[in-house]
């Protein structure tokens, strides 16, 4: 498809051109994954609110939508603070680390077939490469706060990361066999030429990823970082106001950049699910039926709302975006062209929306792990798996290459033969529980 950018291509002078449209893209992606990160938040405490049988934010806009750009308002004119000892440029510089890191990341992600803002030959080098810099800030941040709990966190945090990074690594390689390309791009048509996503003949490689990309972000039940039940608040307590927020911001860049990763390498990037299956075409119209649903959504929500005129902007609010959404909803249905450049990104968002709703959802529902439960998982299960499973990835592309097996069959030959190392390894006996001197024998 034809990059939409390039529309601006003849209005631009030949020697601005390779400068001013990357930067547009850049432009858009920045704009738009900071709103989504804000909304991020606001998504979760919403989700979580509804798990618990809550509300959520509802003071800010209907059904607090405004909260976002409350919460963002306050943290910037909130009082900044060094702490006294604190080595302040450090102290400043570090949550900027930890946001560019997350942030540089998508400047390799493809979006879409018609929007990628640049594509290497070793794009996926060079994604895990700065998105693994991260953990600088958050060390630095613990170190030169000069308090000990921060930097208890921060310790915490790489030992975290060396214990999950190899495991990740290797999952990764997974997929690089399966298409024999670095490329970010060459990983998506790899999966769109054998007619099937990695994650259905990796799924025990894709499944380390999963785990691993919440252990890296620091996400529940691996947010041993950040324990406030043990730590006040981990690496960040020191910080406040905007030098907060940058860590907040980090954060949850983090959790989109790696849930970006896992679906382009394991769940066919911006192609939509039975793409090779001609009766279910209809599903290129989900975008005009989710933005209809808005509409509805937004209108029936509207009619409920109490009719006295403080709630009069609400209502104009609710009844805004849903004239928005409507009018989407109608060009996407009447311009054929739009909607079939929006399939990409759309779907793209659709996959990252569903990993990020599993972030959430571990959050309200598994308990903490002990640190000792972390690194045993980590060492002693994740890592062997996560060789266990690309060296028997090897041996199907042999079986695959050499002897004509198809492909997803002998592939699912390495993957049992991985699930029954798994096996043998759960099987093993379990570290005693350490005892308190003068309790048990």
């Amino acid at each position: 498809m034809t990059n939409p950018f390039d529309i601006l291509a003849p209005y631009l002078p030949d020697v601005l051109e390779p400068f001013i449209l990357p930067l547009l893209q850049i432009g858009v992606v920045f704009l738009g994954l900071s709103l989504i990160v804000a909304y991020i938040v606001y998504a979760e405490r919403k989700i979580l609110a509804h798990m618990q049988v809550r509300l959520g934010p509802m003071r800010v806009g209907p059904h607090g939508l405004l909260q976002p750009i409350a919460d963002g308002l306050k943290l910037l004119l909130k009082e900044d603070i060094i702490p006294r000892g604190a080595d302040s440029f450090i102290f400043w510089l570090a949550p900027v680390i930890s946001v560019m890191a997350a942030f540089t990341g998508f400047a390799l992600i493809p979006f879409a077939d018609n929007f990628i803002v640049t594509d290497v030959n070793v794009g996926l080098l060079f994604v895990i490469g700065i998105s693994s810099l991260g953990i600088y800030g958050i060390i630095l941040g613990g170190w030169s706060s000069n308090s000990h709990y921060p930097l208890l966190g921060a310790l915490r945090s790489a030992a975290q990361l060396v214990s999950y990074e190899v495991a990740l690594g290797f999952a990764l390689v997974s997929a690089l066999l399966l298409s024999g390309t670095l490329s970010m791009r060459g990983i998506v048509e790899a999966q769109i030429a054998h007619g099937v996503w990695f994650a259905f003949v990796q799924p025990v490689a894709f499944f380390i990823l999963f785990v691993a990309a919440i252990a890296e972000t620091n996400r529940n039940p691996f947010d041993l970082p950040e324990a406030e039940s043990e730590l006040v608040a981990g690496f960040h307590t020191e910080y406040s106001g905007f030098r907060f927020s940058l860590y907040f911001l980090g954060e949850y860049a983090a959790m989109v950049l790696v849930s970006s990763i896992a679906v382009t390498l394991f769940l066919g990037g911006w192609t939509r699910p039975f793409q090779s299956v001609s009766w279910l075409d209809f599903l290129k119209y989900a975008p005009v039926a989710l933005f209809a649903f808005c509409t509805y959504w937004c209108v029936a929500h509207e009619r409920k709302m109490p009719r006295a005129p403080e709630w009069r902007w609400q209502r104009l609010m609710l009844l805004g975006l849903g004239g928005g959404a409507a009018v989407l909803a109608l060009v996407f249905a009447a311009v054929p062209p739009v909607l079939d450049a929006a399939q990409g990104v759309f779907w793209f968002l659709v996959k990252v929306c569903g990993f990020l709703y599993g972030f959430i959802w571990f959050r309200g529902t598994f308990p903490r792990y002990r640190f000792d439960q972390l690194m045993r998982l980590g060492w002693h299960y994740m890592i062997p798996v996560a060789i266990a499973n690309t060296l028997f990835c090897g041996v199907g592309l042999v079986l695959w290459r050499s002897l004509g097996w198809s492909f997803a069959g002998s592939l699912w030959i390495g993957t049992l033969l991985t699930l029954l190392v798994a096996l043998l390894l759960s099987g093993q006996t379990e570290a005693p529980e350490p005892t308190v001197e003068g309790q048990g024998s």
